[in-house]
């Protein structure tokens, strides 16, 4: 029988994860089958961020909309600030937001972000905005060329 596990950087598959692993290994362990082999061959999973700092934020993205889901999402998805899809926004940890977020966890993605990589609507924008192409590195007005000096 094989097990194959699905590691995702979601919140809420991490502790699964680690819990998962944890049982699978005291099973192999306590039977002694061919599953410890497989066990002790699993790779070894380190979930770091990419920018340092503790992770004080979550970052969701809606991936699915929720236009033909009743009212009680619809009203989710406008308290968590997600109007369009693959629009991102970035909430404290708190109780009330995990809560918001399980209540809509199929059509969103969540990752948890330090507070070093919190971007505002206005941040993100600029940053997907395209480069201009060109550079200014001089103007002639105002240098008697073009007007009367």
């Amino acid at each position: 029988m094989t097990h194959t596990l699905i590691v995702s950087q979601s919140i809420f598959n991490r502790e699964i994860l680690v819990n998962t692993l944890r049982t699978v290994q005291m099973r192999a362990a306590h039977n002694g089958t061919a599953a410890s082999r497989t066990v002790a061959a699993l790779p070894t999973f380190s979930v770091a961020s990419s920018t340092p700092g503790p992770d004080t934020h979550y970052r969701i993205t809606l991936r699915r909309s929720g236009i033909s889901l009743g009212r009680l999402v619809q009203g989710t998805l406008a308290a968590l600030g997600l109007r369009r899809r693959m629009q991102t926004v970035y909430h404290l940890h708190t109780p009330e937001t995990a809560g918001m977020i399980l209540a809509v966890k199929e059509l969103v993605d969540v990752q948890n972000v330090p507070a070093s990589a919190v971007r505002t609507a206005g941040q993100q924008r600029a940053e997907r905005k395209a480069p201009r192409g060109f550079t200014v590195v001089g103007t002639k007005i105002g240098t008697g060329i073009l007007g009367h000096h």
